[in-house]
């Protein structure tokens, strides 16, 4: 004798879903209609929402470049005022160890040191007193008794800046800067061949 095989009837209210005869609700097939289908949007991002992210991410880099920019040109403009404080000393030294004058000129672009020759000033061409060059962007002024001193292409026939060999020194203010930068830093040379560095906000 044959198993007994569900009815064409049964099993078709199997496939499309019902209820039993006892009340019992039959089970839908997968796949078919009545299941809840994901939506596009549950798919992934939208268009807008990916947009939305690019742009703040660009937004967060570049104030980080920024803020990278700033504080690289702070400590290279701390740098320039601590490299001509330390060499400014070490040409004071220079002068009254060796018993000649030694003078400072700035010129565009960098700065020149030389030693009194007679009459005559001769620039060094080696060792720690030769010619240094200014980063591209640098601003620098230089004043003496409150008058602003202009800076020539080539170093004057007399430097404005001289450390003499008696230990004194011409009394100066040198400012530097970079543009967009609200920083400056001063060196203020006394009289008594003292040299000071000072940082200066001026942006209050």
């Amino acid at each position: 004798m044959l198993a007994d095989s569900p009815s064409p009837m049964l099993a078709g209210k199997a496939l499309s879903g019902g209820r039993s005869g006892d009340g019992e609700a039959w089970p839908r097939s997968p796949g078919r209609r009545g299941y809840a289908q994901p939506s596009s949007r549950d798919a992934g991002f939208t268009l807008i929402e990916i947009l939305v992210v690019v742009v703040i991410l660009a937004v967060l880099a570049a104030a980080v470049t920024i803020a990278m920019a700033g504080s690289g040109g702070e400590r290279q403009l701390e740098r320039e005022a601590e490299r001509l404080q330390a060499l400014l000393g070490y040409a004071c030294e220079h002068a009254e160890i060796g018993g000649r004058a030694v003078g400072l000129s700035l010129v565009t672009g960098g700065f020149v040191f030389s030693q009194r020759n007679g009459d005559t000033w001769k620039p060094f061409t080696a060792g720690e007193l030769r010619d240094r060059q200014w980063p591209a962007n640098l601003r620098v002024e230089l004043s003496r008794d409150g008058k602003r001193i202009e800076i020539p292409p080539q170093p004057p026939e007399m430097p404005p800046v001289i450390c003499f060999a008696s230990g004194e020194l011409t009394p100066f203010r040198l400012e530097l800067g970079l543009p967009d930068l609200a920083l400056r830093w001063r060196l203020d040379g006394s009289i008594d061949g003292a040299v000071k560095r000072e940082r200066r906000d001026v942006s209050r």
